[in-house]
């Protein structure tokens, strides 16, 4: 009987590896036979550990649980699917999974992540066949024509990103894979690298066919060892099964891959200090043009995607651009890892199809907050988004819904903050994220944050708020039109937001708290 228990870093944190060894030494006395498959996570984080088995009706679910749940599992026989406390039912059927449209996640928890047999049984590699057969022109048209946008933040189409690299000639072209998750609240880049690593393996590898490039990168963060360790492994045994290397598949293209690991500095996920920090110096922003698609990495044309991009793509090639294209909102195409984090009742990644609106995934989805008080504010994109109130909350998940509201769905991250939230306290956090993040390259971000900051500081301590106020307000203009990057170009977001939506918290005393 196969039991399933996750090794993504997130179950693990939990206690998953206590409970996989509390189950295979239960097993071992009981002298029944088991094999544990650690699988990556569904993504349902409230749940974790969630513990799987095999049935003949299909895989039922235990979870949350420890070790001290094993024995009572093995006495109600629950690899026959028996009844327990701790039981699920069918996964699949659990209300936060069915909902979603895993275009993306759908090995997600479902496979060993290291089982190429697996892989491709669940349909892996079927667009890197199509691919092959297609050549590069026609890669770059069927990504074009499904509409995939950027997914790390900015929502550029990756399609006119490749065709830029493709027509632009040079003896040597790089795939780098942006894998420096740094965005609060977000995980949809480690889920998928340590849930499903030959996804992203197949997605970098058609991206190479595409634009002729033959080596990839993918630069990821010190913070994230169990993704590391993953895409190592999953990188050595694709290698060893000839899916990468000087003739993939037998084709005859070449291409290759080789994990970088980043200090985990914020603004390394920009794309060019990511280039330069890929290079061995510093990572400090340049300035563009020359884009990174004509004179990206060591001098040479370079794709630099988002993980969840390159992985899409796999998806995109496998079951065709038109599948993927029919769903989604307006020009925001195809599907969303969002990701519910802070105080909320159901926390994890729930893929679906832009469009939905910003309560449905809070409220409906995600449950509301974990504490049980209303919801005061939901940030969303990261440390520099923006904090959207209740109000907005009919706003639809697309890139041009959130922009004319002033907001980003930046990495898709959704962060929730009951009504106990000081927002004075989180604009000054955005500026202050901003000042030690910096890399210092210009004037704006370096200073401005810096300045921000010990303005805010005056502000809560009620010297001259009006006046400070007004001065945020111009240190935000300088920002967001004078920096070379987004850090300190969109730090403005949280900040205005804040001052905007909630000005309550900003007033001498707050009049929040003084009403209560």
């Amino acid at each position: 009987m196969k039991i399933f228990v996750p090794r993504d870093m997130a179950a693990v944190a939990v206690g998953a590896d206590r409970v996989a060894a509390a189950i295979e030494a239960e097993a071992r006395a009981r002298n029944i036979p088991v094999s544990i498959v650690r699988n990556g996570s569904r993504g349902l984080f409230w749940l974790e550990p969630l513990v799987e088995v095999t049935t003949a009706s299909g895989r039922i679910g235990y979870g949350p649980l420890s070790e001290a749940d094993v024995p009572s599992l093995f006495e109600q026989r629950f690899f026959d699917g028996a009844p327990h406390p701790k039981c699920l039912g069918h996964v699949d059927k659990i209300p936060f999974l069915a909902r979603q449209a895993r275009f993306t996640f759908g090995r997600a928890g479902v496979i060993d992540p290291l089982s190429l047999d697996d892989y491709r049984h669940h349909g892996g590699f079927k667009g890197l066949e199509s691919a092959l057969s297609l050549g590069g022109v026609g890669i770059i048209a069927a990504v074009k024509e499904s509409g995939l946008r950027g997914r790390g933040g900015a929502g550029f189409p990756t399609g006119i990103k490749w065709e830029t690299v493709a027509r632009t000639p040079a003896s040597q072209k790089y795939i780098v894979c942006n894998a420096d998750e740094g965005d609060s609240g977000t995980f949809a880049d480690r889920l998928i690298m340590e849930a499903d690593p030959f996804m992203l393996i197949e997605g970098m590898t058609i991206a190479g066919i595409g634009v002729g490039a033959t080596k990839g990168y993918i630069y990821l963060r010190s913070e994230y060892p169990f993704a590391i360790r993953m895409m190592q492994q999953a990188i050595g045994i694709a290698r060893h099964a000839g899916y990468l290397g000087a003739s993939i598949d037998g084709s005859g293209a070449a291409f290759d891959i080789e994990v970088r690991v980043g200090a985990g500095a914020y603004v390394c996920g920009e794309e060019t200090s990511l280039l330069d920090s890929l290079e061995g110096k510093r990572g400090q922003v340049r300035a563009k043009p020359p884009l990174p698609a004509i004179r990206g990495l060591f001098g040479r044309p370079t794709v630099i995607n988002n993980t969840i991009t390159l992985a899409s793509v796999s998806f995109i090639m496998a079951e065709g651009a038109k599948a993927y294209a029919e769903i989604g909102y307006g020009r925001s195409r195809g599907t969303m890892p969002v990701q519910l984090a802070g105080n909320v009742k159901f926390g994890g990644l729930f893929e679906c199809a832009f469009g939905v609106t910003l309560g449905e995934l809070v409220n409906d989805i995600g449950g509301g907050t974990h504490s049980g008080r209303p919801v005061r504010a939901v940030q969303a994109g990261g440390p520099l988004g923006a904090y959207f109130p209740p109000a907005l909350f009919d706003t639809p998940y697309d890139y041009e819904a959130f922009a004319k509201k002033d907001g980003l769905i930046g990495h898709g991250g959704l962060v929730v903050f009951d009504d106990t939230v000081d927002m004075a306290k989180m604009a000054r956090f955005a500026m202050k994220f901003c000042a030690i993040e910096s890399c210092g390259k210009c004037t704006p971000c370096r200073i401005g944050a810096v300045r921000g900051t010990e303005t805010f500081d005056k502000i809560i301590a009620g010297i001259e708020p009006e006046r400070n106020l007004a001065l945020v307000r111009d240190l935000c203009e300088t920002m967001k039109f004078g920096s070379l990057c987004a850090l300190g170009g969109f730090t403005p977001y949280p900040v205005l937001s804040a001052l905007d939506h909630f000005p309550e918290d900003f007033a001498t005393p707050p009049l929040r708290h003084a009403a209560e």
